[in-house]
């Protein structure tokens, strides 16, 4: 976390923490965000996943996307992880296996932004993750 020296600072984190809780309260409809679920069970945690979730995190936060990320367990795509489904309002869930921190810029740069596909996804065999 930055240092607060001035009362432009403080004001700038309270809006930043006022944008935090405000996305926070509107999950009662996730469906009108975009969604992130990072992969974080064990085999997901020791290939990366931390970081691509923290990640996920900052980034979207830095470019103004109103995001929802969140964990979730094994999404069974062990031999693919760290594994992350995103799904676009309006759309079916897309889950992209061998996620790194460039995997997750160009996600978010392609996928999120433009809504271009992107090499990396895995055949879909469910409708969604259960948090």
């Amino acid at each position: 976390m930055s240092e607060i020296k001035t009362l432009a600072d403080l004001k700038k984190k309270q809006e930043e923490m006022l944008n935090r809780i405000r996305l926070r309260d509107s999950a009662e409809n996730p469906g009108s965000f975009v969604q992130v679920k990072v992969a974080m069970a064990t085999c997901g945690i020791a290939s990366g996943a931390k970081e691509v979730m923290e990640y996920f995190v900052d980034e979207l936060d830095k470019r103004s996307i109103c995001a929802i990320v969140t964990q979730t367990g094994c999404m069974g795509y062990c031999y693919a992880e760290p594994t992350v489904e995103v799904t676009l309002p309006g759309r079916d869930p897309i889950v992209f296996g061998y996620v790194t921190v460039s995997k997750a810029d160009e996600i978010i740069e392609h996928y999120i932004k433009e809504g271009e596909l992107v090499d990396g996804i895995i055949p879909q065999n469910y409708n969604t993750i259960k948090s």
